[in-house]
């Protein structure tokens, strides 16, 4: 019985030793991975974060740009006929998007369906006001009635996805 109680007394001390380096080693380890994980989301947050926000300039600047008030602007030449303008505006539009659309890569996917919402609607109020305008009349007149129909909107379309933009910006701060 002596015998047991002297392995005892240097078994229990060595494995109470193991044990507690174990759950040592092992909590440190956990914490070096930790912090590499935190380390590694914060370099990459530090590269994608520009990349981020260039995205949301340009999908800002692509509203803009295909507000209809801009467009009428942009696009109206005086030797135009309604049909004419209208189909430049439509071409205008499908141009910005498509050039942006890797855009949605950054931003989330509901603030993307806002963006594809505002064009869609967009496109929907120059459609339905050009059917109004007789395709042979000049582009003035086109011009004229696209501006009354968005001075009418409660809400333009554009305004929609360009406070969606700034919200989800708000969010990144």
């Amino acid at each position: 019985m002596n015998v047991i109680l002297e392995i005892l007394k240097y078994i229990l001390p060595a494995i109470i030793v193991l044990i507690s380096s174990w759950v040592i080693i092992k909590q440190m380890v956990k914490n070096d991975q930790n912090r590499r994980n935190y380390e590694t989301v914060t370099k990459n947050q530090q590269m994608i974060l520009p990349v981020r926000l260039q995205a949301y300039e340009r999908l800002t600047l692509l509203m803009e740009r295909i507000a209809p008030e801009a467009l009428v602007m942009r696009v109206n030449k005086p030797s135009m006929t309604a049909k004419q303008l209208q189909g430049e505006i439509l071409s205008c539009i499908r141009t910005e998007f498509d050039h942006n659309v890797s855009q949605q890569v950054y931003i989330t996917p509901k603030t993307w369906e806002i963006i594809k919402s505002s064009r869609t609607n967009i496109i929907k109020l120059i459609n339905k006001t050009s059917s109004r305008i007789k395709p042979n009349a000049p582009a003035y007149e086109l011009s004229k009635a696209i501006l009354e129909d968005v001075v009418a909107l409660e809400k333009s379309p554009e305004n929609i996805a360009l406070n969606a933009l700034k919200a989800e910006i708000r969010q990144l701060y």
